[in-house]
């Protein structure tokens, strides 16, 4: 299982283009569904966003991280009397002038 994480992490390093990207993620899907079942799925659900990842080399990641960071912001934000005091928070936590 280890091999095939790696080998799914060194396609994602190594393909130049989306041709060459889908050509080895479809082997490694072909090769690794008997120890990746529930990835497998997953990866199929969601091909073309996977797909588009080799034409841009970019991610979601930081959108997903500031929707969390307010997310924590918000349960710990419980009580606050009013909106400008939660925006304030958010804004802080980014560095932002009021």
């Amino acid at each position: 299982m280890h091999e095939f994480k790696e080998e799914l992490r060194t396609i994602f390093d190594t393909s130049i283009d989306w041709l060459g990207g889908l050509f080895n993620l479809g082997n490694w899907l072909a090769n690794s569904a008997q120890y990746f079942p529930e990835s497998q799925k997953t990866m199929i659900r969601w091909f073309d966003e996977v797909i588009a990842y080799f034409d841009r080399r970019t991610t979601s990641g930081v959108v997903e991280g500031i929707n969390n960071k307010l997310k924590l912001i918000k349960r710990s934000a419980y009580g606050f009397r009013n909106f400008d005091n939660f925006r304030i928070r958010c804004l802080l936590c980014w560095h932002f002038n009021r």
